[in-house]
């Protein structure tokens, strides 16, 4: 029982953490040259970032099932 419990404050821990990535500003920053292509067009700017984490989103899931399936590979082995 204490494994989940513990599982759940990391995935609680994790899940804040993510949050306050979100929100803060230099989570949004861009390298020069996408800046530099994008111009001063701040409603774009802002959409070419919300992209940017929603690709973030299958590469992340599919690590997060990996290590998870491996973890459950491991006790039951």
């Amino acid at each position: 029982m204490k494994a989940h419990r513990a599982i759940f404050i990391l995935t609680l821990a994790a899940i804040a953490a993510l949050c306050l990535l979100a929100v803060a500003e230099p989570t949004f920053a861009q390298c020069v040259m996408c800046r530099a292509s994008l111009g001063n067009n701040s409603s774009f700017i802002r959409t070419f970032n919300i992209g940017v984490l929603v690709l973030l989103v299958p590469p992340v899931s599919l690590f997060c099932t990996i290590f998870v399936i491996a973890i459950r590979y491991r006790r039951s082995g």
